[in-house]
């Protein structure tokens, strides 16, 4: 079987966790057999980069501009989908990319796409974007053969909105192993005496809602404690500043780490505040409990439905209040702390890469399927 991975900007992953599910999707699906295609974004991705983990990249150019980006690039991606590369199959990522499913499927190619977890209630876009995201989402499941999210509450959310129900594979997660490379010494920081935020610094994120509760903790209870922000953000300088201009000399903002540095960060953290208050299952909470960490989150529905009973949450509603309460009380109880790492890597269990790629192999070869006898091998079928 083809598939054509569109709508991401590529991979190897270098920013969110759309790039980390097509690079694992990617990697495992070729190791199963199938020929699978990635499309990568020239201004993002080395464009001498041919192939990554079995998978074939192709580049073509963008508009880097924070409203057309993605849409422009994942254009251009469905035509040339469409009239050169002509796989069996394709699966998109992000709601805003659901009218160009309709060129796929014009094509006669079986079309997947992941919504993910509602991009229009991201405070980022303006009141037009937002209107054309609700109507990008709202007829996604028209304009593709499967829609799909990754989190159970947000497809309660989109059928509460919408009136239809849509599928559900949650984004998986693997523990690479124990691999120190000096990030620790290279930050100045000791292991378990620094909070670990990692994602982008955007309003919904509310890592400013993290700086500034850690600045409320009182010097009793965070004694030589960090914080340390990991991440960034095109087109949000100027919010990334705002957030910077919040943080005390206590406050770290690496940027962006990748890789062997980035579980060793994750893996010696004390706590792993996540405060986002939007989207679905995000694969860096799945990551933190997978390194065995303490994860506090916002109440933000499917964050709570990402940790159970393996994390702690503070309200998302009383915002920086109730997030310095929920620190303090961590920073002072070390053996519940203790505990929820044990909870955490046993709850990280669920999220294989392996077991996603089954749900997602399987949704594809249905997909194929459906055009009728001899399109797929009846050992793929009957997968």
């Amino acid at each position: 079987m083809k598939v054509a991975i569109l709508g991401t900007r590529g991979i190897p992953a270098s920013y969110s966790g759309f790039e980390t599910a097509a690079e694992q999707l990617a990697s495992r699906l070729s190791a199963r057999g199938h020929e699978v295609v990635v499309y990568c974004r020239s201004h993002v991705v080395d464009p001498s980069l041919r192939e990554h983990k079995g998978a074939r990249l192709v580049h073509l150019p963008s508009v880097r501009n924070k409203y057309l980006d993605t849409f422009a690039h994942t254009l251009a991606s469905s035509l040339h989908a469409a009239l050169a590369t002509k796989p069996d199959v394709a699966l998109f990522f992000i709601a805003g990319n659901a009218p160009m499913c309709r060129i796929t499927r014009w094509a006669g190619i079986p079309t997947v796409i992941n919504v993910d977890g509602l991009d229009s209630d991201r405070s980022k876009w303006p009141p037009v974007a937002k209107a054309y995201l609700r109507f990008a989402e709202r007829n996604a499941p028209r304009w593709a053969d499967t829609a799909l999210t990754d989190s159970h509450a947000v497809a309660d959310v989109f059928e509460q909105r919408y009136g239809q129900r849509i599928g559900v594979v949650p984004y998986g997660v693997e523990d690479p192993g124990e691999a120190p490379v000096g990030t620790l010494e290279r930050l100045g920081l000791e292991p378990r005496r620094y909070i670990l935020f990692v994602g982008r610094l955007e309003p919904e994120n509310n890592p400013h809602v993290l700086v500034e509760a850690f600045s409320r903790i009182s010097a009793a209870s965070a004694r030589d404690m960090k914080l340390v922000v990991v991440g960034g953000a095109p087109y949000a300088d100027e919010y990334i500043r705002t957030v910077h201009r919040r943080g005390d000399p206590r406050v770290l903002f690496p940027g962006y780490v990748f890789g062997p540095g980035y579980w060793e960060l994750q893996r010696n953290a004390y706590v792993f505040c996540a405060p986002t208050e939007v989207g679905g299952t995000h694969p860096v909470i799945l990551e933190a409990m997978a390194a065995g960490n303490c994860v506090l989150v916002n109440d933000h529905t499917p964050n709570v439905e990402t940790v159970g009973d393996a994390g702690v949450t503070f309200s998302g509603e009383d915002g920086v209040p109730s997030l310095t309460a929920e620190l303090e009380r961590l920073l002072g109880d070390p053996d519940r702390v203790e505990a929820l790492r044990g909870r955490a890597r046993e709850r990280a269990r669920r999220y294989s890469w392996e077991a996603v790629t089954d749900q997602y192999e399987e949704l594809l070869c249905r997909a194929v399927a459906a055009r009728g006898p001899g399109a797929l091998p009846r050992e793929l079928i009957e997968r």
